[in-house]
């Protein structure tokens, strides 16, 4: 697949206001300063689509990005800073619940996590609620290119290793918004799933983030 046109659509607070346009959704998770808007970015070709904060813990909405005007990628806020207030902590967590357990629209989540890092609790945590709610997922390993050559092979491994078990986890992808690595692996896997039909997504009460 190729992306030959991208646009910022909005910044939604509440799941009361998604697009009713039935429109396909790529959701992108993550840990705060992991990377999701700089990938966002290199997919996309555009430097500043996302916006890339220098304050972690910064996004607090579901930002929708529409791609080829047929789908949305879906940034949705990062977790696990620990500067953030306990109660902006807790209204993200019920928002990124909400919106992962009740949007059947979904057909695939991008689980981003540092490559240079042993995957976090929350990481894992975030893994189980996927798992829990039947979400197909891509675990997306960035900023590979930060490791050298010689201990990719080694480090990619302990993350797998990391994660344990994962049912609904589809494929492990090293990325670079640097480099490029990647980049055309994600497109296809992106374009292999706005192109099926998921089944509904079951609302359930899972461990909070």
């Amino acid at each position: 697949m190729k992306i030959t046109s991208a646009r910022f659509v909005a910044s939604l607070s509440d799941v009361k206001q998604l697009p009713t346009d039935g429109l396909p959704e790529i959701a992108l998770v993550g840990r705060s300063n992991v990377g999701k808007s700089s990938l966002i970015n290199k997919l996309c070709g555009k430097k500043n689509l996302a916006f890339i904060s220098s304050t972690p813990g910064k996004t607090q909405t579901l930002n929708y990005f529409l791609i080829n005007e047929s789908f949305y990628l879906v940034d949705l806020p990062g977790y696990g800073y620990a500067r953030v207030p306990e109660h902006l902590k807790a209204g993200w967590s019920k928002l990124i619940e909400n919106y992962l357990s009740n949007r059947d629209r979904i057909k695939l989540v991008l689980h981003i996590v540092d490559a240079r890092h042993e995957p976090t609790e929350l990481d894992k945590m975030m893994a189980g609620w996927l798992d829990y709610f039947k979400i197909p997922y891509i675990v997306v390993i960035t900023k590979i290119d930060k490791i050298a050559r010689s201990k990719i092979s080694r480090q990619v491994e302990m993350i797998k290793n990391s994660f344990g078990k994962l049912k609904y986890c589809q494929d492990f992808i090293t990325f670079s918004a640097v480099t490029g690595v990647g980049k055309n692996e994600l497109l296809s896997v992106i374009e292999k799933y706005i192109s099926t039909t998921k089944k509904s997504l079951r609302s359930k009460q899972p461990q909070t983030l």
